[in-house]
């Protein structure tokens, strides 16, 4: 019996459903590897500050004053100066004086200090924000401890008030990056799997038909060799069939008077 030949071409849905988890698969991991570098190491490093009780040793605030870039619009940018807030703080895990930061973007943003105020294009603002801080940690929080972050291998000379880095941003840079990556290796798996079941029907179909016509066939010379093999049926003349209408080879015509005789 010849072989089956069963079309194995993908439709236009198909290929349309398999490019679409590929593509899926590709932004999950190209998202993987920006957030991994973006937002999931800074997160880990922030983690790895451990808790602290902080208590104020003095506010100090330097003549010298720092430049901030503004925006005004699409097209509009500029500089502004403020002034510098040094906040230093006795922690008890390392029992030693240390600068306190606002968060992690701000000890990036500027080392020296320890408040760096959202940038406005009048100075007098942005020196009225950071005499609010003064204020606040002068008469409020100097009599009092507060937790503080303190990391002793990267930075042992500098403590965090807030991470701006928690457990919910390391669960979003591994989250929705695996979502996208299961979500398109599951559209390519169930596309693939329904197309071989279908090739696989398709098989089955086709054994089908052949085996019923070869058994069509066989059916069909059976019978006619049956009619081959029947005397009966091999002459379809009556006449010459049948034994009452046949003569013998030497017949000889008897006449009447030979009868009286």
């Amino acid at each position: 019996m010849a072989k089956m030949r069963v079309s194995y071409e993908y439709s236009e849905a198909e290929d349309k459903s398999i490019r679409l988890g590929l593509f899926l698969i590709a932004c999950g991991i190209l998202s993987l590897f920006i957030l991994g570098f973006c937002w999931l190491s800074p997160t880990l490093q922030s983690l790895q500050s451990k808790p602290a009780n902080c208590t104020v040793v003095s506010v100090l605030r330097p003549e010298e004053m720092f430049e901030c870039v503004f925006t005004c619009g699409t097209d509009c940018k500029g500089t502004s100066l403020y002034p510098c807030l040094q906040i230093f703080v006795n922690n008890s895990e390392s029992n030693s004086v240390a600068l306190l930061h606002f968060d992690e973007q701000q000890l990036v943003l500027n080392p020296k200090c320890s408040f760096v105020p959202p940038c406005e294009r009048d100075n007098q603002k942005n020196k009225d924000r950071v005499l609010r801080w003064e204020d606040y940690f002068t008469k409020e929080v100097s009599s009092q401890s507060f937790t503080c972050f303190f990391n002793q291998q990267r930075r042992p000379d500098d403590v965090l008030w807030h991470h701006s880095h928690d457990t919910k941003v390391l669960l979003h840079c591994v989250l929705w990056p695996m979502v996208s990556l299961l979500l398109g290796t599951l559209i390519v798996l169930l596309t693939v799997c329904a197309r071989s079941l279908a090739v696989r029907a398709e098989a089955l179909q086709k054994r089908k038909c052949s085996y019923e016509v070869c058994h069509d066939l066989s059916t069909a010379s059976d019978r006619r060799c049956n009619k081959a093999d029947d005397p009966l049926s091999t002459n379809s003349d009556p006449e010459l069939s049948s034994p009452t209408r046949t003569l013998p080879l030497f017949a000889v015509p008897v006449r009447r008077r030979d009868r009286e005789h």
